[in-house]
């Protein structure tokens, strides 16, 4: 009996020990593969890519913020952007109140098409070794810009009843409403223009403006006004009943506006519903506004000057209007982001309601339960999230962009 016992024994442990093996190597394995799971999807190795099925020399957006729309010519779908995706000839890509695209064209050219803003993409091919692009902008605002570029590539822009090829290392904005007239900025390099069959150069830092079927003379390129008060950023103290916000501006060369016009709004976007104040023909460089309630405001100025020439916009300009009380700890929790492709992320989670929360210039308000959505584009691994009320109350939070953690507060 006692050796039958021992004999047992050391079976059972032979047994048990290989199977420890076993078991440690199928942990092992599905750590590995757990692990390459995640990083893969953290890097949408397993997510599917529009651009997959991109045909021969199209294009690609490869940024956007906000709502962008893409019609596809072929099939006349019209789909909502949520990562990068190509555009092919004869797409129309349009941008909302709150969208933005960058659009790399098969030139390594880079369009940015701002927001409201409609861009038919026309053409864009290879053939025996040189690359057409042309694109057509319909309506609101496109920045081009382009590199090195040799004899066989040709760029064009077209603008109400022009034809703009641009030149190497050149940067332009074309502005258009409704398709009826525009104008043309160079900042840099050259734009050769043709209408009516004639062709003219604008060069660099000038401005040209697109009336009808000509092409007015070309001015020197005027600068925005400058924004003095309230400064970005600036916080305002409401004692009761409101403020009065004083603003004023500067002229970045002396006595070169005529009139000026100036926008506050509640958004950054300055979309039709967020607009205070939508004011032109201002003669002085300031404007006083009253009554102004606790909360964030944004506001931005251009000119026009004795020619005509109507500069773009300035930067916007943030303030905010608190009305001090006992300060509060800002909380939130059920933090999550997802990657919607590339460096673009919809952050989400829940605080107190009515809060602004803000990352990366991007600015959302949360709901009545306290939830929140904010997209932005952000090529790091973490982000910075400030929650705040009108009360100027402020908790701001570092928020890991792969596991969604708070990984600090500050």
């Amino acid at each position: 009996m006692e050796g039958r016992y021992k004999k047992f024994y050391l079976e059972w442990w032979n047994i048990r020990q290989s199977t420890i093996i076993v078991v440690v190597g199928l942990v092992l394995f599905g750590v590995i593969v757990a692990g390459g799971s995640w990083f893969a999807s953290r890097n949408n190795w397993f997510a599917p890519q529009d651009l997959q099925d991109a045909p021969k020399d199209s294009a690609r957006i490869i940024s956007f913020e906000g709502e962008v729309r893409i019609t596809r010519a072929a099939t006349r779908e019209t789909i909502l952007v949520t990562r990068e995706t190509y555009v092919a000839a004869g797409d129309t890509v349009q941008t909302q109140a709150d969208g933005r695209a960058i659009i790399q064209m098969i030139d390594g050219s880079v369009y940015s098409v701002r927001p409201n803003s409609t861009v038919v993409v026309r053409d864009t091919t290879s053939l025996f070794g040189g690359k057409n692009v042309r694109v057509r902008l319909n309506d609101g605002q496109l920045l081009v810009r382009t590199d090195d570029q040799p004899d066989n590539v040709r760029n064009i822009v077209e603008l109400a009843e022009t034809e703009n090829r641009l030149g190497p290392k050149t940067d332009a904005s074309f502005n258009t409403e409704g398709g009826t007239g525009g104008e043309i900025r160079v900042s840099r390099g050259g734009v050769e223009t043709t209408l009516g069959g004639e062709t003219s150069k604008i060069n660099a830092n000038e401005f040209a403006a697109v009336r009808g079927e000509s092409l007015a003379a070309r001015e020197k390129l005027l600068a925005p006004p400058n924004a003095v008060a309230p400064a970005n950023s600036a916080q305002i103290v409401d004692n009761g009943g409101g403020v009065n916000v004083g603003f004023a501006w500067q002229d970045p060369e002396p006595s070169v506006g005529q009139s000026y016009y100036i926008q506050v709004a509640r958004s950054p976007y300055f979309s039709s519903d967020s607009i205070l104040v939508d004011r032109g023909s201002l003669a002085a460089r300031e404007f006083k506004l009253a009554g102004v309630s606790p909360g964030t405001y944004y506001w931005r100025i251009r000119s026009t000057s004795k020619t005509g020439q109507t500069t773009n916009w300035s930067e916007a300009a943030r303030f905010t209007v608190v009305k001090r009380e006992n300060s509060i700890q800002i909380e939130a929790t059920d933090w999550k982001v997802e990657n919607i492709g590339g460096s673009v992320h919809i952050i989400s989670g829940r605080t107190m309601a009515g809060m602004a929360v803000r990352s990366q210039g991007r600015e959302a308000f949360a709901g009545a339960d306290g939830s929140f959505k904010l997209q932005i584009s952000s090529p790091s691994t973490e982000a910075s999230v400030e929650i705040s009320d009108d009360r100027g109350n402020r908790s701001g939070f570092v928020i890991s962009l792969r596991s969604s953690k708070v990984l600090r507060r500050y």
